[in-house]
């Protein structure tokens, strides 16, 4: 199990994997698992799930609290970090680049394509449901000055821009 990030945008994948900063790759949800993210906002042509490496984590320190806190033995544990440990230098940034990253990326495609919608999950069975959380607007001055918070998890958020912007 790991944190997987989604985004159901208005632009085409090839248009979302443009703008993505270098490391980052997106991949197209099958449809199944689009049907969870694409009634929450209109006009969504693609839903993918955003990756640095094999999943959207940004280090194991809150793996490893999850893992416990679900009982993980120390041997279960070690597996599930390996698909977090895939192509690990990917991740070789200093702390807190992905985050920062991630959020210019936010704000660059609600300046280009308009409102998004952005879910982080924890998971390994992929994207079947979209939690309870009630839909949360934010506006990309606060993606930018709280980049590695903005996004909360199993809460559907869409990111608009600033108004003139």
């Amino acid at each position: 199990m790991c944190f997987f990030l989604y985004v159901a945008s208005p632009l085409t994948l090839s248009e979302v994997r443009s703008m993505l900063p270098a490391g980052l790759t997106a991949d197209l949800l099958p449809p199944k698992e689009q049907a969870a993210l694409r009634p929450l906002l209109p006009d969504v042509q693609t839903v993918a799930r955003v990756l640095h490496g094999g999943c959207s984590c940004e280090d194991e320190a809150p793996l490893r609290r999850r893992y416990r806190a679900l009982g993980y033995s120390r041997e279960r544990v070690i597996r599930a970090l390996e698909l977090h440990r895939r192509a690990l230098e990917r991740r070789a940034q200093p702390p807190g680049h992905w985050p920062r990253a991630f959020a210019e990326f936010v704000a660059e495609h609600a300046r280009n394509a308009g409102p998004t919608l952005y879910y982080l999950h924890f998971s390994h069975d992929g994207l079947l449901s979209v939690g309870n959380e009630p839909l949360r607007q934010v506006r990309t001055a606060e993606v930018r000055a709280s980049p590695g918070a903005w996004l909360p998890e199993d809460a559907p958020v869409v990111v608009v821009r600033e108004e003139g912007g």
